[in-house]
């Protein structure tokens, strides 16, 4: 069986659209599996590292390695574990000015990664770089995920699904309607 290109990654998030992207449904993570595990399988072990090269792939690649686990495993750790590794292809695209190539909304995948991550650092990059990109609602979202890490060093909602204990403040947080991812 062989591996979807960059650009029928790309086509089939794009024909998704927005109404698809943030929301959980069961039949759009099967979509996703049915079509993209072995992908996001290969992107994870580092044999797609070559698509990093140009805007196209590294886009590709931020879905593959970002996006596409929170649906392919949710509500398990693997949800999370490439995300130090689209890190890294989020930095590269940044620095290459892929990330100039997409129009402000696919933008955004450029820069989730950094709002996914846990570190304080990678938040204010997040913030810093949709400003930078003119993106409002961008910087809206970096700013509440911003405050979370800021507040608890950590995503409180993640909490069960990564065996971690949940503080008094961050269960009263979660229970008065706090981010729940």
């Amino acid at each position: 069986m062989s591996l979807p290109t960059a650009a029928e990654i790309i086509a089939f998030w794009r024909e998704a659209g927005p109404d698809k992207w943030f929301e959980k449904d069961d039949a759009f993570d099967a979509a996703i599996r049915a079509r993209f595990l072995a992908a996001h399988e290969a992107a994870a072990a580092g044999e797609l590292d070559g698509w990093a090269q140009t805007a196209e792939g590294s886009y590709a690649l931020l879905l593959l390695l970002d996006q596409f686990p929170r649906n392919l495993f949710r509500n398990s750790p693997r949800a999370f574990a490439t995300d130090e590794k689209a890190r890294a292809v989020a930095d590269h695209a940044v620095a290459q000015g892929f990330d100039m190539e997409f129009d402000t909304l696919e933008r955004r995948f450029i820069y989730m990664p950094f709002m996914h991550s846990e570190a304080l650092a990678d938040q204010e990059r997040c913030i810093a770089l949709c400003e930078a990109s003119g993106d409002e609602e961008g910087t809206m979202y970096a700013v509440i995920h911003r405050d979370i890490i800021r507040d608890f060093g950590r995503f409180p909602h993640r909490n069960p699904v990564l065996g971690r204990d949940t503080s008094e403040e961050e269960h009263a947080f979660l229970k008065a309607g706090g981010f729940a991812g």
